[in-house]
């Protein structure tokens, strides 16, 4: 506010309002960044949010490789889906959820016939 006129100035008005969808593409993203070796038939990691006020709440599904340290794994994408989302959104997250919905067997995809 200026304290001239009393009126707010032209950039200080207005709001920004950032979609769900977005921010569940840079949770998925996050989530994707944050496994250290992705399955090579594996599908990406997907997120849904709700986003009220300033505060996300994360939902992350994806697939790991088999065998690995699965909490490990998990912790390392709530630390990264966390840390992105407020980096580039500016939303606290107070919980981000991980669902493994299949792990994939080392060497795998190369039994198969093609």
């Amino acid at each position: 506010m200026t304290a001239v006129t009393g009126r707010v100035a032209a950039a200080e008005r207005g709001e920004t309002r950032i979609a769900d969808r977005v921010v569940a593409k840079i949770a998925a993203r996050a989530a994707k960044e944050a496994i250290d070796e992705p399955p090579a038939d594996g599908a990406s990691p997907r997120a849904t949010v709700t986003v009220h006020r300033d505060a996300a709440r994360v939902r992350v599904s994806l697939e790991l490789g088999y065998p690995s340290d699965i909490g490990r794994q998990c912790g390392a994408v709530r630390h990264r889906v966390a840390q992105r989302v407020k980096a580039l959104a500016g939303m606290e997250v107070p919980e981000v959820a991980v669902q493994v919905e299949r792990l994939h067997p080392a060497g795998a995809a190369q039994g198969r016939i093609r």
